[in-house]
């Protein structure tokens, strides 16, 4: 008899997801994991820690742009940075422990300690070996850097080191334009500091919506944050009093240095397969070093399987938790599955960016008939009386049929509003659907259904 019947490797979203529901489905189910709390990358030093200071750094925001028109008169806040970084470790603590408990509760084993593979159905843990008849790595990701660029944590960072800065540095290069960038680069910018964005790519957020995009970079250029897109990084100096961050731009090949008193640098992440002895048992891996698997989410080596952001697809907390989930149910005999034309994408910045399948650019290059469907959040009586009515909510749906094939929000909760949206995809809903449905007033929700409006006779408050 096998110790277990799942042994998940990873206690990330994915992971930990994967291995209640394994447990939830009758499956004797262990999981491992190395660090001394559970939760992974988002719950220990991504998702969780950043949403935390954005929430503080925008509450600075709020006092220092809106409070006076409301007639609140307060002193000029004064940033306890130790406090700050305090309540962020107490969020971490809470959504750790909780997940210990959901373990308690499901009867999931945690195994501590680093995992490795020795062989199909074996996982060493330390000196220890456990059979498992099946096996599910789910070991997440790690930050990337560029060739030449020296990460030490402390002047040049990636996002973990961002998270745990001794100080808020004056001055601040993000190297990268993307979520975690601009995130980041935002929390400090609030707090005082001056931040400048240096991305290879001509437009910020690569991959999103171009019209949103736009908006987005401009309303970040609004809050202080000053951009260079089309430069190519060569190189970061760290050596000095300040480092100096040397790039080159693609459009004449000019070369400058900019100073900054910290560097993050935000270009992307891998996956984490480092240690677990995959190459040694046979397991196929894709050029851009992903685990390869099939629609069920199988390795090539009979037994083991993989998901969340050590295979192909988006890198989001969310998609892993699905595909584990799917894992667990197919494991367990039943039809698990995930559409991934409905895996939405936030960015929380202020105000947040949220999309969900086609993009326009998307669209045109597929040679698809469409429509738009705009509303602006100026039009919007909830976003105007909250001093939240920059950006707006755009649909785009087929059009012969009506249905929706992508949706994109900037604006406030755009993260929350777009899922009543990612809903109706699920279920293949036309534009008139949304249009027909009653909204209640006032709410922010309100601004989606005249973007579906628009996509008939007109939306009623434009």
């Amino acid at each position: 008899m096998a110790d277990y019947d799942v042994i998940v490797i990873g206690s990330g979203p994915g992971g930990y997801v994967c291995a209640i529901r394994c447990a939830q489905l009758g499956l004797k189910t262990a999981c491992v994991e190395g660090r001394d709390t559970l939760g992974g990358t988002c719950l220990n030093i991504g998702c969780i820690p950043s949403k935390a200071l954005l929430h503080a750094s925008h509450q600075v925001h709020e006092m220092h742009e809106n409070f006076a028109k409301m007639g609140i008169k307060a002193a000029e806040p004064e940033i306890d940075w130790a406090q700050m970084k305090s309540y962020k470790e107490d969020v971490i603590a809470q959504n750790t422990k909780g997940i210990e408990f959901l373990f308690k509760k499901n009867k999931v084993d945690w195994l501590k300690g680093w995992g490795s593979i020795p062989e199909a159905g074996k996982v060493k843990v330390g000196d220890e070996l456990h059979s498992a008849k099946s096996i599910i790595i789910a070991s997440g990701s790690e930050a990337t850097s560029l060739p030449g660029i020296e990460i030490d944590e402390k002047t040049v960072v990636t996002s973990t080191g961002a998270l745990e800065l001794e100080e808020i540095p004056g001055e601040m290069v993000v190297i990268g334009a993307g979520v975690i960038g601009l995130e980041l680069g935002s929390v400090y910018a609030r707090l005082g500091t001056k931040v400048s964005v240096v991305e290879f790519m001509d437009t910020i957020t690569p991959g999103q919506d171009l019209e949103v995009a736009r908006q987005f970079q401009k309303l970040l250029a609004k809050q202080g944050l000053e951009f260079t897109l089309g430069a190519a990084v060569q190189s970061v100096d760290s050596s000095g009093e300040k480092a100096k961050v040397a790039y080159k731009l693609k459009k004449d090949d000019s070369e400058h240095v900019i100073e900054a008193d910290t560097v993050l640098v935000a270009t992307g992440r891998r996956p984490y397969t480092d240690g677990l002895g995959l190459a040694e048992i046979g397991v196929e891996m894709t050029e851009r070093g992903q685990i390869k698997t099939d629609g069920h989410y199988a390795t090539s080596v009979p037994g083991i399987y993989a998901i969340g952001d050590a295979i192909e697809g988006p890198m989001l907390a969310h998609k892993a938790e699905d595909e584990g989930m799917a894992a667990a149910e197919i494991l367990a005999g039943q039809a698990g599955h995930v559409n991934y034309n409905v895996i939405p994408g936030v960015i929380y910045t202020h105000p947040e960016v949220a999309s969900v399948g086609k993009t326009e650019e998307q669209l045109k290059a597929e040679g698809r008939a469409y429509k738009v469907g705009k509303f602006s959040f100026m039009g919007n009586g909830r976003a105007k009386a909250n001093f939240a009515a920059d950006g707006f909510v755009k649909l785009l749906a087929d059009k012969e049929t009506d249905r929706i094939l992508g949706a994109h929000i900037i604006g406030p909760m755009a993260g929350d509003m777009l899922h009543e949206i990612c809903v109706a995809m699920e279920f293949g809903a036309a534009a008139e659907d949304l249009a027909r449905t009653c909204h209640a007033h006032p709410t922010y929700s309100e601004a989606v259904r005249e973007a579906a409006l628009a996509c008939g006779d007109g939306a009623i408050h434009a």
